[in-house]
């Protein structure tokens, strides 16, 4: 519920790290300058100063610090009271999530649901995007998370949380530290994710959006997951685009790096799917706990 762009410049004035707030957010240190950016014109006022390679607050963003850590802990305060009276809270929910999300994002959600609500059982179903598009549609499932881009008349779609897509590659590939250009994707063997995966399906949306046919690419393996796509690179020569969350111990650790292509990013939302209509007190409990 802390309102995103917030969040962000909360993380960074806490750690004083654009690196730090990245891996914790999950998110790229681009993806997380723009919002300070955005923040600093909706304020009309620089939030930061760079010290040689540290970074400090500036007097205005020394206030908006004072009172986003306010507003953080009255919403702390608020979700733990709503938890406390709705412990009572029974029943089985079970969640279909695309692959990407259910390995990298969920796990310490659930975790933390759990410690809330223990009367409540989840389930969780793993699949890529088209089969979490079934298996609700099907009411094999009560709720979706997925990332895929297509949306049916059969459900409605409300936004979870952002992500990048990067182009990765192993630490010490003879490219690596380099910056590409779109036309040089030609020149790549690359790696994809498998038909019907919502990583796939963005991917070649946003390179057709700049008349990049994923078609006429160099591919040379399709894998049904990001650790196995994760685990070829580390033994070839390989790059792949990759959702951000799924590398970040790997970048952590100096295992994979990313590539970056000049002029050209890929942002994306995760997506809860649901069934139209009127929703469950559990699933509007779930919903709730999530954002």
């Amino acid at each position: 519920m802390f309102d995103y762009r917030l969040k962000v410049f909360h993380t960074v004035a806490s750690r004083l790290s654009f690196t730090k707030a990245s891996e914790e957010l999950h998110i790229s240190q681009p993806a997380v300058t723009k919002h300070i950016k955005e923040i600093e014109t909706q304020v009309g006022a620089k939030l930061f100063d760079r010290k040689g390679t540290s970074i400090q607050l500036t007097q205005s963003g020394k206030i908006l610090y004072e009172h986003a850590e306010k507003i953080r802990n009255i919403y702390r305060d608020m979700e733990f009271e709503i938890s406390q009276i709705n412990q009572q809270h029974k029943g089985k929910l079970i969640i279909g999530a695309s692959t990407t999300v259910a390995q990298y994002i969920l796990p310490e959600i659930l975790a933390k649901f759990n410690t809330y609500y223990k009367d409540i059982k989840i389930e969780l179903l793993t699949g890529n995007t088209e089969a979490i598009s079934t298996l609700l549609k099907e009411e094999k499932i009560d709720l979706g998370i997925i990332e895929g881009e297509s949306q049916s008349s059969y459900f409605e779609y409300t936004t979870f949380r952002p992500d990048e897509i990067v182009l990765a590659a192993k630490s010490d590939h003879p490219l690596a530290h380099k910056t590409l250009h779109l036309k040089d994707l030609y020149n790549l063997d690359l790696i994809f994710r498998e038909q019907g995966s919502g990583t796939l399906e963005f991917i070649q949306n946003r390179l057709k959006d700049k008349e990049i046919n994923l078609n006429e690419l160099n591919t040379i393996i399709q894998l049904g997951s990001s650790e196995s796509i994760k685990n070829y690179l580390l033994h070839s020569e390989c790059m792949a685009f990759l959702s951000i969350s799924t590398i970040l111990n790997e970048l952590k650790n100096n295992i994979l790096t990313v590539i970056d292509i000049k002029n050209f990013s890929i942002e994306r939302d995760f997506h809860f799917i649901l069934p139209k209509g009127e929703q469950s007190e559990l699933i509007k409990l779930f919903l709730r706990f999530a954002e």
